[in-house]
């Protein structure tokens, strides 16, 4: 409970300093809102009215306050650049980033998974050469160039798909799947690599313990062995990792909804960037980094949870 209560503070105090480094990292920057929203050829008069309406005429520490405080209860102000509530481009955007990532996150897991425990039953095997060959290959590629290479071979040469597509979910489930699923294989391609290094690494090392030895003394199956003891504790390692897994997931997102033209956050984040519309980008970026910092808090729970040894030393 104490282990918790201290995690559960420091994600509070992380999520607070973040909302504080980016609001002020924006108001820092020389822009006018209220110039770019009126263009140049508006009149001093009717910029300092806007102003006077957006609040920015206030000190920042007042700005601040009541932009922190909206964005508690869901308020996130208005788009300068698409003229609509933050909200309403959250809400509409969300589902589309969320579903790519799970679906990476998804092909991460089923694939780096068995092949970094493959990896390590065929030690010294041909098997393990091809992994480690693919593995290495994996981490070297940048996403974005699989992306690119992935539209030239299945898109315009195969037809498998048409490149700058997008099928929205409400208009057909199996055209929207279809839409994600060339973008989710380049992120997860990389971070398939990465897992599967980890987890062979963590499967070796638990192999080389005492309690394996003994339990294949006592007659346990190579079945036994592998998938009760020495998996569970291999994922205990590895749970980390994933934590830091899916937030490269969605930072890669960003770049991979570029290419392939996906409405989703990271698109809208590059727009709102180049726009400088700052009530969009700050709550795009404090909403991505709550999101990290929340999934790393869960991944040190869930090792709480699965090891009990951590359970009972953090109590």
């Amino acid at each position: 409970m104490k282990y918790f209560l201290k995690k559960t503070g420091i994600l509070v105090l992380t999520i607070f300093l973040i909302s504080l480094l980016t609001f002020f990292a924006f108001h820092i920057i020389p822009s006018d809102p209220a110039r770019l929203i009126l263009g140049t050829n508006a009149s001093e008069a009717q910029v300092e009215a806007l102003r006077v309406q957006l609040g920015i005429d206030r000190p920042l520490s007042d700005q601040y306050i009541s932009w922190i405080t909206g964005f508690v209860r869901g308020d996130f102000g208005t788009s300068t650049k698409y003229r609509m509530p933050v909200a309403e481009l959250l809400a509409s955007r969300l589902p589309v980033t969320l579903s790519l990532g799970l679906m990476a996150l998804v092909l991460v897991l089923l694939a780096g998974i068995p092949l970094g425990i493959l990896a390590a039953r065929r030690r010294d095997t041909i098997w393990e050469q091809v992994i480690n060959f693919l593995t290495m290959l994996g981490i070297s590629v940048p996403n974005f160039f699989l992306s690119i290479l992935f539209m030239w071979v299945f898109g315009l040469i195969l037809h498998w798909f048409r490149p700058g597509t997008f099928v929205s979910y409400t208009r057909s489930l199996s055209g929207f799947i279809g839409s994600l699923f060339f973008p989710a294989l380049s992120i997860a391609i990389p971070q398939t690599a990465v897992l599967v290094k980890y987890m062979r690494t963590a499967m070796l090392e638990e192999l080389g313990q005492d309690y394996v030895r003994t339990a294949r003394g006592k007659g346990a199956s190579e079945t036994i062995v592998l998938h009760i003891h020495v998996l569970r504790n291999a994922i205990v390692a590895v749970v980390p990792l994933i934590g830091m897994i899916i937030a490269s997931v969605l930072s890669g997102s960003i770049i991979i909804e570029q290419v392939f033209s996906i409405p989703g956050i990271g698109k809208l984040l590059i727009s709102a960037v180049t726009s400088r519309d700052f009530p969009l980008t700050q709550t795009l970026v404090v909403y991505v980094a709550i999101i990290i910092v929340l999934v790393n808090f869960l991944a040190d729970i869930a090792i709480q949870v699965i090891d009990p040894r951590i359970r009972l030393g953090g109590s």
